[in-house]
């Protein structure tokens, strides 16, 4: 590929595309939120979810200065990202803290470069991220899911016309910004039933002496605010 081609290709990357109209905008808010309220639809969306989820941990994990060993997911839409260094301090509590705020950010940020014309390079981000970690996987059935989503997510943005990329790029910021919403409730109903013991909002009692409650409420307050904020971004209110 020559210098010629490169230039192209990057210009296309972080070059600006034009906005959706509207009524594209509000289908795709209800494609994906039937993604995510219907509870068949659910049980398989969620491993999306769970990617980001595990992701959001593996990431904060390197940044913070720990060492990550591997991510598993699960076909029952659990997952599991384990790192190490020292057990205690801030590194671990904002590693244990970045999974259920993890997609809604995510979708805050991607409904920011949406409203900012960038959609070719939030499918290319995505990919860029899904590729580095591809890397950590340490399952089958967790390669097996980050490689499909990496497959859509490339042949949207090389293959698909710009109408179809802004559809897809819009109904992925939608689903992040919904499913972050309800893994948080789900954790709350599961406590509530005595289950989840280990839950991250636990953990995070136990590294900082905070009741669990309070987790909670940030984890609701995160994904409430960002489905709030980057609804109004995306709707251009």
């Amino acid at each position: 590929m020559n210098s010629t081609a490169l230039g192209d290709l990057w210009d296309r990357v972080v070059g600006s595309q034009p906005d959706p109209p509207v009524w594209l905008v509000a289908v795709t808010a209800v494609v994906a939120l039937a993604a995510v309220a219907p509870h068949a639809a659910w049980r398989l969306s969620r491993n999306a979810v769970t990617i980001a989820h595990e992701g959001g941990h593996g990431l904060i994990a390197l940044l913070s200065g720990r060492r990550l060993d591997g991510i598993r997911l699960h076909s029952d839409t659990s997952g599991l990202t384990v790192s190490r260094g020292k057990p205690t301090g801030i590194g671990m509590i904002l590693t244990a803290a970045a999974g259920y705020t993890a997609p809604s950010l995510i979708g805050l940020g991607g409904a920011w470069l949406l409203v900012s014309g960038h959609i070719t390079a939030l499918l290319w981000g995505a990919i860029a991220l899904l590729a580095a970690m591809l890397v950590m996987i340490r399952n089958a059935y967790g390669v097996l899911t980050v490689v499909v989503a990496v497959a859509a997510f490339f042949l949207v943005s090389w293959l698909t016309e710009p109408a179809v990329q802004a559809a897809f790029a819009y109904v992925v910021v939608w689903f992040l910004l919904f499913g972050g919403v309800r893994p948080v409730f789900e954790l709350q109903g599961k406590r509530r039933r005595g289950g989840a013991p280990d839950s991250d909002a636990d953990q995070l009692a136990r590294l900082t002496n905070a009741p669990p409650g309070l987790w909670l409420f940030l984890f609701h307050a995160v994904a409430l605010s960002s489905l709030v904020g980057g609804g109004r971004w995306l709707l251009g209110l």
